[in-house]
């Protein structure tokens, strides 16, 4: 019985998932409420699935929430909403490197003193997450980029753990990055030209 209701949860889950991935390609601050809806959910069922990271990234994705939809709704001296920016080649150096470090040393110490499922993997995509989550709220547009690769490793990492539905909802967010970054992309070239 319990398991019909997990499958309902994660129905109901990866709907809201979508929701905000969509609305976050338009720039509609609707997108947090989504994904705190989401993540609370989400929260729950990566517990259940001995996900141990991935249940913390989901703390961090509803404080995030509020965190992005503080940072849309605050307008810049010239009353514009948040531009799109870019991060150096130097600063994704130093952040894909901490990131590896960090999980790294995570997967370490889980896989050590937990019965945590896959750690390396579990932490690479928290750790991943929490910068790209980041990246979103501060609409730096290579967010779109780490998602890529986050996703993608996800997607193992949740068929590993017999979570279809949200294995289905990560390899539906790799179409959706595409037409996200290409998006964004647009908005950036024409702030450079505003």
């Amino acid at each position: 019985m319990l398991n019909n209701y997990l499958f309902i949860f994660e129905a109901i889950a990866v709907f809201l998932a979508v929701g905000y991935l969509l609305l976050a390609v338009k720039q509609d601050i609707r997108c947090w409420i989504a994904g705190i809806i989401s993540s609370s959910i989400y929260l729950f069922l990566m517990f259940q699935a001995n996900l141990y990271m991935e249940s913390m990234l989901q703390i961090f994705y509803i404080l995030m929430g509020f965190y992005g939809w503080i940072q849309w709704n605050i307008k810049a001296e010239d009353d514009k909403s948040l531009l799109i920016t870019t991060w150096t080649f130097k600063k994704h150096f130093l952040v894909v490197s901490s990131i590896l470090g960090f999980s790294l040393l995570f997967g370490m110490f889980l896989g050590t003193y937990t019965q945590a499922a896959l750690p390396f993997l579990d932490s690479l995509t928290t750790f991943g997450a929490l910068v790209a989550t980041y990246m979103v709220a501060k609409k730096i547009l290579e967010n779109w980029i780490y998602w890529f690769f986050i996703d993608a490793i996800s997607v193992m990492l949740f068929l590993n753990r017999e979570l279809y539905l949200t294995a289905l909802l990560f390899c539906i967010y790799l179409i959706i990055i595409f037409f996200g970054l290409r998006t964004w992309i647009k908005e950036y070239k024409s702030q450079e030209v505003a």
